[in-house]
This record gives structure tokens, sequence and C-alpha cells, in this order.
């Protein structure tokens, strides 16, 4: 009666967990999982992934937040057939967390020392603090919310 109830109370916990993390576009990645951008694996860097989840429940993986930026701004290139509109959730990694956060509420730090899987990258943060403290300990650049950063930001750090 005891192992029931265990399954029973572990099986209505991880249905919680789940719900709560496609709600804010958090994905585990699946080993085989290509960034659309640069075919490279995504879960060999973990750390550093990002996820964009469409209205029709797919979700691409990226790399890093870089990527996720090339195809959300060319989001027919990557995923033909579907368009920027399509997106529900973007998700990335809190550099210092590593807690997946939603990239629209982002604070992104460019031109710094340190480097992810395809070098020059966009490091996310939760809060403006965290952010500023990095850039200032790591000779970032600058710090850029999500709705500033462009296709020539993008383009810069390639």
């Amino acid at each position: 009666m005891n192992r029931i109830l265990a399954a029973v109370v572990l099986t209505c916990l991880i249905a919680v967990v789940t719900v709560l993390a496609a709600d804010k576009g958090v994905v585990a990645i699946p080993a085989g999982a290509k960034c659309p951008v640069c075919g490279m694996f995504v879960a060999k860097y973990p750390d550093w992934s990002a996820t964009a989840r469409f209205k029709d429940g797919t979700t691409s993986y990226y790399d890093g937040p870089k990527d996720m930026f090339s195809h959300y701004f060319d989001t027919a290139r990557y995923t033909p057939g579907k368009r920027q509109a399509d997106i529900v959730a973007l998700a990335v990694k809190e550099y210092y967390s590593l807690a997946a956060i939603d990239a629209r509420t982002a604070y992104f730090v460019i031109g710094s020392d340190v480097y992810g899987p395809m070098g020059s990258e966009l490091i996310p943060f939760l809060n403006e603090k965290d952010a500023l403290s990095f850039k200032t300990d790591h000779k970032g650049k600058r710090i850029l919310r999500f709705n500033e950063i462009t296709r020539q930001t993008i383009q810069s750090l390639n």
C-alpha cells in the first residue's frame, strides 16, 4: 500500500513540475536535438541552452542565446512553414543560477570576455544588478533588453 501511495505522489509531482516547466517554455533537451541555426548537438552544452516553443507545441533547441536570436529574427529560414508570430515562449539559461528564464524579460550582456560554444555570446541574467556586476567583472560592453537586440547586434557577435 505504501509503495502504491508513493508511486501516486511521485507521478503527481512529476506532472506538476512538467506543467510548470512547460508554461515557462522550459523543456528537457533531447539527446539528439540539433540547433537549427548551426547544427550543433544542444545537449552537449546544457548550461548555454535556449529554447523556442511554438504554438503548435513543437520546440526548437539552441546551443546559446545568439542562435536563438538568429532563429527568432529569421524564423522561416530555420523552420520552414513557421513564422516569428508562431513563437509562444523563449527561454534562456541565466548565467549564474543556470535556471531557465524568460528571454523576453532577461538582461543580456554583450562584448564580455566569456564565450559560449559558438564564440561571442549574449550572456543572460534575471536582473539588472547581476548583469551590471558581470559586465564589470568580465569587461562587458553593454547591457541590452530583449527589444533592444537587433539582427545587427547578432551579426556583430559572429
